[in-house]
């Protein structure tokens, strides 16, 4: 039968990603539109998101944090432009964006010591693999394939290389081992659902060493540039921004900050994820249609659950039948306005991916769990009579 209750906030997109409980436009009220970025009071907020992500994040003291352009994949590319060469590099790659730092690295900078880790969709590559003494690329939470890294076991405490981690859809909802991460980058859009394309950098003193003592062999356009005359620009970690932010954007950032910390800090936001999480675990357990993507449980991740159709009806179906049914069943839930951007991305397997950070409430999750079975039945049902 059809569900009679409904998620409150029907939005479950993996990014940009649901807002917080209870926001509406007048949480930006306060936000210094007209006023320059350079301004002492607008760099005092630019300052305020360094430190309260920081403190949230439980960052290292001695790691220097800053605001960068064009998102998470901004901070990444940043990252990759002016770090790598220096030693080879071993880059694992088992979803989508993975996939694009691997390219990036292999296509545009062409090193002369590469390795590439693949592991299909559902899988990790051997981490036991990976060589202390050489860089590591990598997405801590893998957000195409709801694969993640169980921990940070594998790496090395006294590595040579340098570890560099895509850390977006993992920041705010899981336990990062910063000891063992040298770069870490995530975004405003992502997990407290901010918005626009603002990127976080975090740096160790190891990766501070590694950009004063080598210089990239290839040109670096003025957003990607960390140093000046062979040293750190401070200024990128102070609120002196490379580019000119939106203080709407920034305003909205200190809301979802402030949300975060209001919750119980980290630990309240990776308590509500996982909570979200063991309904959809459940939901999977009992249901004889679906499987997470993620092969082994540790693996699954906790923010962006990825679910495959395993139905033998549905899997005898031409690839292309079985896409266009997966989206039919999906844009169901979306005219009834109960689950919006549920598909797996257009990389991955067909299916349906559901983002259970913590800016969504478990309520919501549970409610969405029926509609699944509802539009399931309702497609199935439509797609059979139609053969």
């Amino acid at each position: 039968m059809k569900p009679t209750r409904r998620p409150a906030n029907p939005c479950f997109s993996s990014g940009p990603c649901a807002k917080r409980p209870g926001w509406s436009p007048a949480a930006l009220a306060g936000a210094l539109v007209g006023r320059s970025h350079r301004s002492a009071a607008g760099l005092k907020q630019l300052v305020e998101i360094i430190d309260r992500s920081r403190t949230l994040l439980r960052i290292p003291a001695d790691y220097k944090v800053g605001i960068v352009p064009a998102s998470d994949t901004g901070a990444v590319e940043m990252a990759l432009w002016s770090l790598l060469g220096a030693r080879g590099v071993d880059l694992l790659a088992w979803e989508n964006f993975g996939e694009g730092w691997v390219a990036d690295v292999t296509q545009q900078l062409k090193l002369p010591d590469m390795r590439v880790m693949h592991a299909p969709y559902g899988k990790l590559p051997d981490l036991t693999q990976v060589d202390p003494a050489r860089d590591a690329v990598f997405v801590w939470n893998g957000t195409t394939s709801g694969v993640r890294v169980p921990n940070g076991d594998w790496i090395a405490a006294d590595r040579q290389g340098l570890t560099i981690c895509d850390a977006t859809s993992a920041a705010f909802a899981m336990r990062l081992p910063w000891p063992k991460l040298d770069v870490v980058t995530w975004s405003w859009q992502k997990a407290l659902g901010g918005e626009a394309a603002h990127g976080m950098l975090a740096l160790s003193p190891r990766a501070v060493e590694r950009l004063e003592s080598y210089t990239p062999p290839w040109p670096l356009p003025k957003i990607f540039r960390l140093t000046g005359k062979g040293r750190l620009i401070e200024g990128i970690f102070r609120g002196e921004t490379i580019n000119t932010p939106s203080m709407l954007c920034v305003e909205d950032a200190l809301d979802s900050l402030k949300w975060a910390e209001s919750v119980g800090g980290l630990d309240g936001c990776v308590a509500r994820a996982e909570a979200n999480f063991a309904v959809v675990a459940a939901w999977v357990e009992r249901t004889p249609w679906v499987e997470f993507l993620a092969e082994e449980p540790a693996t699954r991740s906790c923010t962006s659950p990825c679910i495959m159709i395993t139905d033998p009806w549905f899997q005898s179906l031409d690839p292309e039948v079985r896409f266009t049914t997966n989206r039919r069943m999906l844009a169901r839930l979306d005219a009834e306005g109960v689950g919006y951007d549920l598909a797996t991305h257009r990389a991955s397997p067909p299916g349906i991916r559901i983002w259970t950070g913590a800016t969504v409430e478990t309520s919501d999750v549970e409610a969405l769990m029926p509609w699944l079975d509802w539009a399931w039945e309702q497609e199935r049902d439509a797609a059979k009579a139609q053969i």
